[in-house]
């Protein structure tokens, strides 16, 4: 049975590759370069699942999407849950709160303001309600990453393999900059290092640099 990670060039799909090489552990990587006319994912890939997007694994008869689903399975099949701080383990409520928050708050913010920003392209960042969320949720990154090593706390959790994707690859889209938030900074560059995250960033973007500033 072999595990496969489909991945699609610039996207969320990266964290599965990334999660993968942190625990060591063996399977097919099979990438997809985006469109040429709509940028979007080409249509072998969208015919692998309903959600016809990226990520995607396969998993002998399992086929799954949802790159948080995703992510806690490949942690609790083949990792024993070494990204998963148990119920009795001091970070178990930080890991759960910004596990969860990634893409139920934070990306979905930046998503809203992309959205605003194309639909009216003379007004790039959008004031009003979608702006004050967005400036509240990445003050609140700084805070967490002043405070500790991780978002999950002491270690490296599934946490971060999520929100590293929104404070790196997705700012691509809206072009912003890390000159305000010297704690984000300093733990992209932390990340950045992990060899497991640079065998990633080889597989997923070759020829192309991380976002990382």
């Amino acid at each position: 049975m072999t595990l496969t990670v489909h991945h699609l060039g610039i996207s969320q799909s990266e964290r599965v590759v990334w999660l993968c090489e942190e625990l060591g552990i063996d399977y097919e990587f099979k990438r997809y370069d985006r469109r040429a006319d709509n940028r979007l994912a080409p249509d072998e890939l969208k015919a692998l699942h309903p959600a016809g997007m990226a990520p995607v694994i396969q998993d002998g008869d399992l086929t799954l999407a949802e790159s948080g689903a995703i992510c806690e399975y490949i942690d609790r099949k083949y990792g024993a849950e070494k990204h998963c701080p148990r119920p009795d383990n001091p970070d178990f409520a930080d890991h759960l709160f910004w596990f969860h928050y990634t893409n139920g708050t934070f990306m979905t913010n930046g998503m809203m303001q992309l959205m605003l920003s194309m639909a009216d392209p003379q007004n790039p960042m959008p004031g009003g309600f979608v702006a004050d969320r967005t400036a509240k949720a990445w003050s609140q990154v700084e805070q967490r990453l002043g405070e500790a090593e991780f978002f999950g706390g002491s270690q490296l959790t599934l946490a971060d393999i999520m929100m590293v994707y929104c404070l790196t690859t997705a700012r691509m889209m809206r072009e912003t900059t890390l000159d305000d938030v010297p704690n984000t900074k300093a733990y992209l560059k932390r990340i950045s290092e992990r060899p497991a995250y640079q065998r990633m960033w080889a597989k997923c973007e070759p020829g192309m640099e991380p976002n990382l500033t």
